[in-house]
């Protein structure tokens, strides 16, 4: 089974990531669905998308956990019972989870695509980067940069939280693989470590 990467944040959280090269039959293999997520797996129409749900069960596998495990709210944000927290993600070929028996966490992970340039206006604002001459660079930045504002949007896990005008990633270098972010709203600030790492063209970001 191709887990693909861990990190260890700390004594108390861990990311784990997979890359999907299994066949739809082999990841149904040793799992079990509740009758609900069942149904919500045979409702999907694209084959990577059920790929990625059944590769997120075998993740919980690694923290011990089963598909019953998790709770969904009703923005549809997942939780954990006895103080335990987790985030999931899937993007293409990869899926992850971040898991922590301390504090609250969020995760994401983007293929790294010239499309984010459309959009960065929206989550950004985008005179901040235009120094920044070389192409890729630009892209990747943009990316680490939505993939953070995403993360931390997972752990507020409420709606009316704008990418632009209430979450704020601090500037970074790449060799730090770090930043920190802040949600400002409803006249309240909370500050949150942010890291990630970037792998066959993909970024995956992860905050607490």
């Amino acid at each position: 089974m191709p887990l693909y990467k861990t990190i260890t944040v700390s004594q108390t959280t861990k990311v784990f990531i997979w890359k999907i090269e299994e066949s739809l039959e082999t990841l149904k293999e040793t799992i079990s669905l509740t009758d609900k997520n069942e149904a919500r797996l045979q409702s999907m129409k694209s084959e990577l998308h059920q790929k990625g749900f059944l590769s997120i069960r075998h993740l919980l596998k690694e923290v011990g956990l089963t598909d019953a495990d998790l709770i969904y709210d009703e923005f549809g944000k997942p939780h954990l019972a006895n103080e335990r927290y987790i985030s999931i993600t899937h993007s293409f070929n990869f899926t992850a989870i971040i898991y922590s028996t301390e504090k609250e966490v969020g995760i994401d992970i983007e293929k790294q695509r010239d499309k984010i340039l459309k959009i960065a206006h929206k989550f950004t604002p985008f005179e901040e980067y235009k120094t920044i001459a070389n192409h890729d660079a630009l892209i990747r930045k943009l990316t680490i940069v939505w993939g953070a504002k995403e993360s931390l949007y997972k752990i507020y896990g409420k709606k009316k939280l704008l990418f632009l005008h209430h979450i704020y990633v601090a500037d970074f270098k790449f060799e730090s693989a770090k930043t920190t972010g802040e949600i400002r709203f409803n006249g309240e600030t909370a500050t949150y470590d942010v890291a990630f790492t970037e792998f066959e063209g993909f970024t995956c970001v992860y905050a607490l």
